[in-house]
């Protein structure tokens, strides 16, 4: 069988890479691993989290939030058997969705392990049998995402020591928690487990928490999680986790050097990144150059040193962002259809879904410091918005940062309830080259948490009307 695009990898990227490389004329295939599309997002990632933090999400506000409203439903029971079956049927669906897309674009799809033997040429050793076969095509698409990133000395073993994979399945809620790594895995499903009933100490190499974000945000954020339960042990590394007894005993300490302690925990969740995924790919004998950490070396339109050969998504340079993948994805295919494919790296949102979710896009005050770029600085609390004041949901608020000279808005960070829904106006701001007076002028509907937005684009030339 000859194809013109054969896809390894259907997680986000590979398959909306295939959907619109077939949607231009192109014939395509699919190489899946796991025996079910979607990768790690669909199956145990993005997907199954939000779940999980949505069901625990009601369940914390059924036992702390109803009463102050005058809902009177006594105290909420869990039955986390059937909250994991909710996340497993959402699951379902969404693959069962991604392999009707497959099939209406008339996309073959192969369910075993791909091999590049050469350029133009993969080798499929199906699940089903072990049978081998040899497909040909024109161009190969690599979209095999990411792995957990282990660390060093700590076994994960998927039940008391685990994966974001195994923390997504815990057949009880853990008395003690203690996440590795303060990144947006480890707080997302920290939070998850800690509404749940969990003790959750969080411990981070640097010292602070989100990694690359806004300081601003990361600091106000910390402050809002140690409200909430969160324990922090900042500027610390594990050394190593004893499981020999029935309590697992998590030795720690200072990044810089000292003294080290033990931390108590029935469940020890590592999640200090991830890494791409590229075993088993035959790329050292196709020629395929790697970097200095393992990724996909590619181009500006996404080709590697090999003819023939892309890379997009985790496997290359960049955030590794479900989203990235398929933007950039949707990019190559257009290309090899003869369009202008095209990916804004500027304007990527990041979302962290807790609650309240915090939201990015754009540059941080660090990163215009940084580049020397004078800014502006416009900033709105929930406290000082009359839909958050109502509903008592005020944490947060909206940061919008502007080039001095011209206006143009540079970034926005929000940290808020569905602060990942609202973060999306600034984006299509952005990609417009808009100004913090675009926005500002921008009619917003009252009462919306919304016009936080329009209310920090007004505090860039500090005129914002409720504060």
């Amino acid at each position: 069988m000859s194809y013109d695009l054969i896809v390894i990898g259907t997680g986000p990227g590979g398959y909306v890479g295939a959907i619109r490389a077939a949607q231009l004329g192109l014939k395509v295939a699919v190489v899946e691993k796991r025996g079910a599309h979607g990768g790690t997002c669909l199956n145990v990632g993005c997907i199954p989290s939000k779940a999980l933090l949505y069901a625990s999400e009601l369940f914390e506000e059924a036992g702390h939030k109803f009463a102050d409203m005058g809902i009177g439903v006594g105290k909420p029971q869990l039955d986390l058997a059937a909250m994991l079956a909710f996340k497993e049927r959402g699951i379902d669906g969404n693959v069962k969705g991604v392999e009707f897309l497959l099939k209406k674009n008339k996309i073959d799809a192969y369910f075993g392990t791909g091999k590049i033997l050469a350029p133009g040429k993969v080798e499929v050793t199906l699940n089903e049998g072990g049978k081998v076969e040899v497909l040909e095509t024109k161009n190969i698409l690599i979209a095999t995402g990411s792995d957990v990133a282990p660390l060093p000395g700590v076994t994960i073993d998927e039940e008391r020591i685990v994966s974001s994979t195994g923390a997504l399945s815990l057949p009880q809620v853990p008395g003690k928690l203690v996440v590795v790594g303060a990144g947006v895995i480890g707080l997302e499903l920290g939070s998850v487990w800690r509404r749940l009933g969990s003790e959750v100490t969080v411990v981070e190499y640097l010292d602070r928490i989100l990694p690359g974000m806004d300081g601003d945000v990361a600091k106000n954020f910390q402050r809002i999680l140690s409200k909430q339960g969160f324990s922090f042990k900042l500027g610390a590394k594990v050394t190593g986790v004893d499981s020999s007894g029935k309590t697992l005993k998590v030795s720690i300490e200072p990044a810089a050097g000292g003294e080290a302690e033990v931390l108590e925990a029935d469940v020890v969740l590592v999640a200090i990144g991830r890494r791409p995924y590229t075993a088993g790919l035959g790329l050292e004998g196709a020629g395929v150059a790697l970097d200095e950490r393992g990724r996909v070396v590619t181009d500006a339109h996404f080709a590697t040193n090999v003819p023939g050969i892309y890379a997009i998504g985790d496997v290359i340079a960049g955030p590794m962002l479900a989203h990235k993948a398929e933007e950039e994805a949707v990019a190559l295919a257009e290309q090899l259809a003869g369009k202008a494919g095209h990916v804004n790296y500027d304007i990527i949102p990041g979302v962290v879904y807790t609650f309240p979710e915090v939201a990015t896009v754009g540059k941080t005050e660090e990163e215009l410091k940084a580049a020397g770029v004078a800014y502006k600085v416009g900033k709105f609390p929930f406290t000082a918005n009359g839909r958050t004041k109502v509903n008592n949901t005020t944490d947060g608020f909206v940061k919008i940062l502007a080039d001095a000279t011209t206006d143009k808005v540079l970034g926005a960070h929000i940290i808020g309830p569905e602060a990942g829904e609202m973060i999306h106006e600034c984006a299509v701001l952005m990609e417009f080259g808009g100004s913090s007076e675009d926005l500002a002028r921008t009619c917003h509907a009252h009462p919306t948490r919304s016009e936080a937005v329009k209310e920090a684009a007004l505090a860039v030339e500090k005129r914002a009307i409720h504060m």
